[in-house]
This record gives structure tokens, C-alpha cells and sequence, in this order.
């Protein structure tokens, strides 16, 4: 069976790049390196910008593509991919179950400005302060209070949880379902618990 990690595609006004989403970046860049020759033919006078698409890659490797790219053609090349699985940017089929999950702890607080993201589950043994985004892959219990972002369920997990020993966040996102929490309408709560129901986040 051919792998097709990366599909070059030639529009009216640009060349996109689309990258499997179940590929892993030695397998892009192997792949792209095949078919880098072929890019180039597509080059003569014209400068047509190159878009990349459908992955969401790290910040190294979004260089790392870039520089093999460049190294080849000197073009522009734009990403349209979130940049890393920040909670800012969710551009993904969330799809994917996970069985098992790994805790990470975390001892302290993260203030305003911080980010904290991990595979598996992660437990905050203090406050997540407004400003602040802490993100996992399953769930996240915050043994303070949370006011910033929360992002349980990450890769797509809808099992996912978020606990709080005081819920104060104006927005909280499991999976690809996003709640967004008005401070004048939804009271503090003491031991909150946020699950998936009916495909809304529901705090309990």
C-alpha cells in the first residue's frame, strides 16, 4: 500500500501542501524530499506562494519543513496549521480515543502568562491563574482554584474531565466542545466538576 504523507496540489493563484495528520515528521520529510524535484518544475518565472495544510506541527517543525522547502525554492510559504496544540488554535477532526492515560503533577501555580500542556492526565497542586493555560490530553484536576484556560480531552478525548477546588474561568474546552462562562449569570463553584454531555460541557 502507497503512503501518502504529503499531497502537492496546484491551485489558480497557489501551491498547497497538504500533510496527513497521521503522519509523523520523519515521514513528511522523507516524503517531501521525494517530491521537492517535482515541486520545483512547477517554479519558472512565476513566484506562486505555497500553502501548508492539515497538520498541527510543532514550532521546530514547521522550520524544519520551511527550511527544506526554501533549501529547494525560494518562496513564501504560509501555514495554515495551529502552530503547536496551543489552546488558542483548534483546527482538527478530533477523532481519536485514548485508553490509557499517564498523570503528570505539577506542584505550584502558573500565573498569567504561563503555559502548561502534557500527554495523559495533569494535576495542578495549586491555582491556575487568569492568564495562564494549562492543556492535556485527558483530564485536569486543578486542586486550587482555576481562572484561566483549561483544555482537558485535547486530542479529541469527550471522556475527558476537569475538576477545580474553585471554578472561576471564563472558558473551558473539552475535546473540540468549548463552553464559554458568563461571570453575571454562572456563580462561583466550590469543588467543581465540568464533564461531557450531550455534547455540551456541563458543570457540576
Amino acid at each position: 500500500m502507497k503512503n501518502n504523507f504529503v499531497s502537492i496540489n496546484l491551485r489558480k493563484d497557489e501551491i498547497l501542501i497538504k500533510l496527513s495528520e497521521e503522519a509523523e515528521q520523519a515521514q513528511i520529510i522523507a516524503e517531501l524530499k521525494k517530491k521537492l524535484p517535482e515541486l520545483k518544475k512547477l517554479y519558472k518565472d512565476e513566484k506562486t506562494p505555497i500553502r501548508v495544510t492539515g497538520k498541527i506541527l510543532k514550532n521546530k517543525e514547521i522550520d524544519e519543513i520551511q527550511e527544506l522547502i526554501k533549501s529547494k525554492i525560494d518562496v513564501e510559504i504560509d501555514f495554515d496549521t495551529p502552530k503547536s496544540l496551543g489552546l488558542s488554535s483548534i483546527k482538527r477532526t478530533f477523532a481519536k480515543e485514548i485508553a490509557v492515560s499517564e498523570t503528570k503533577f505539577h506542584r505550584g501555580s502558573l500565573r498569567s502568562g504561563q503555559k502548561l500542556e502534557t500527554e495523559g492526565s495533569l494535576v495542578i497542586i495549586g491555582d491556575v491563574n487568569s492568564g495562564a493555560e494549562v492543556m492535556a490530553s485527558d483530564n485536569i484536576i486543578v486542586l486550587g482554584a482555576l481562572r484561566g484556560l483549561a483544555h482537558a480531552g485535547a486530542k479529541g478525548n469527550k471522556q475527558a474531565i476537569i475538576a477545580a477546588g474553585l471554578f472561576d474561568a471564563v472558558q473551558v474546552r473539552i475535546a473540540n466542545i468549548v463552553k464559554e462562562i458568563n461571570r453575571d449569570e454562572e456563580p462561583l463553584h466550590k469543588q467543581a466538576y465540568l464533564s461531557v454531555i450531550d455534547d455540551k460541557i456541563v458543570i457540576e
